[in-house]
């Protein structure tokens, strides 16, 4: 970072001056953009984290996601989902 008042270095900066420039868009635009997109992806990740300990928690290994999804998938077929 090159000063305190920055929150991005000087390099990214310039970056995304240039991609604002190229996409005739604001540069606070840009950063909400790549903001949101990191947070959304964030929670994608911790949704996949916290249910793969609730797998594991319950037995429920890679080798059993094929069977359980048929079972689920029979199932619903039989009560009309």
């Amino acid at each position: 970072m090159t000063d305190s008042n920055s929150l991005l270095s000087e390099k990214l900066l310039f970056q995304v001056k240039q991609t604002a420039r190229d996409q005739n868009r604001e540069p606070a635009e840009v950063v909400e953009d790549a903001v949101r997109k990191y947070l959304e992806e964030q929670s994608w990740i911790g949704f996949v984290q916290r249910n793969e300990r609730r797998a594991r928690a319950n037995g429920i290994g890679e080798d059993d996601i094929e069977r359980l999804i048929s079972e689920v998938r029979r199932e619903n077929a039989g009560s009309g989902r």
